[in-house]
């Protein structure tokens, strides 16, 4: 019994230091495979490169910046921070200096967006984003702002934002029924609601001779305000944008 007792906790000792053993060589393996990521702020590119690769780790450039402390072309930022632990293999992200802002921002308001364009990028900066937005009694494809505004100074990154009109939606309205109705009432009812008054015509009067005579044509007189309207175009009832063109035929 005791032999067994003996065997038993022998067996137990030699599992436990197995299991030590084995957590310990795991944590050897991974931290065997970690790196601190070095400082690489102020070097070129092809010296923060050169740092990395040794490390194994890779360097991208994401982005540049105008900065007056950090010479152009050398790394002004990075991330991960200098010191961190990361496994082999990982990615370090830097942002690469353009020296101080030495291009003038231009004034593109009121220009349209291709022609905005062409000017924001010749002067060898880029266009980050552009906006869109209807604006009533504003012609379409119009600068109406940007950002960084013109001549700004201090200026973080070459890209410049737009906020660009785009055509504004024209409601729909339904014909009212204006037959019968003399033309200069009609006529101001058009008008005040925004629409245009197309042409007006006299309807011909047709007046047949009796027996084989030919048929006679009348010359119609002019339409006066007191004309009765006849025929409309659009027709009641049928759909037209907001400032159409209506049509009268009077008698």
């Amino acid at each position: 019994m005791k032999s067994f007792f003996r065997f038993a906790m022998l067996s137990l000792v030699l599992v436990a230091v197995a299991l030590v053993s084995a957590l310990t060589a795991m944590r050897f393996a991974i931290h065997g495979q970690e790196v601190q990521i070095p400082a690489l702020v102020g070097m070129t590119p092809t010296e923060a490169e050169r740092s990395a690769i040794g490390l194994g780790l890779q360097i991208e450039i994401e982005r540049q910046y105008y900065s007056p402390q950090i010479a152009a072309g050398r790394i002004m930022s990075q991330l991960p921070l200098p010191g961190t632990r990361v496994r082999r293999g990982w990615q370090v992200r830097v942002a690469q200096s353009m020296g101080p802002q030495r291009v003038a921002i231009p004034d593109v308001t009121k220009e349209s967006e291709r022609a905005a364009e062409w000017n924001i990028r010749r002067r060898g900066l880029d266009v980050a984003s552009v906006a869109q937005m209807q604006l009533q009694g504003t012609p379409a494809d119009q600068v109406l702002a940007q950002s960084p505004p013109a001549n700004a100074s201090q200026v973080a990154a070459p890209r410049t934002s737009l906020l660009v009109t785009i055509p504004a939606d024209v409601p729909d309205y339904v014909m009212p029924n204006f037959v019968g109705q003399p033309l200069g009432t009609a006529s101001r009812t058009v008008q005040d609601a925004g629409f245009k008054l197309g042409n007006v015509s006299m309807v011909a009067d047709v007046a047949g001779a009796p027996g084989n005579a030919p048929s006679t044509f009348t010359a119609p007189p002019q339409p006066a305000p007191a004309s009765i309207i006849v025929v409309q175009s659009p027709p009641a009832g049928q759909k037209i944008p907001g400032g159409g063109t209506v049509g009268f035929e009077v008698r």
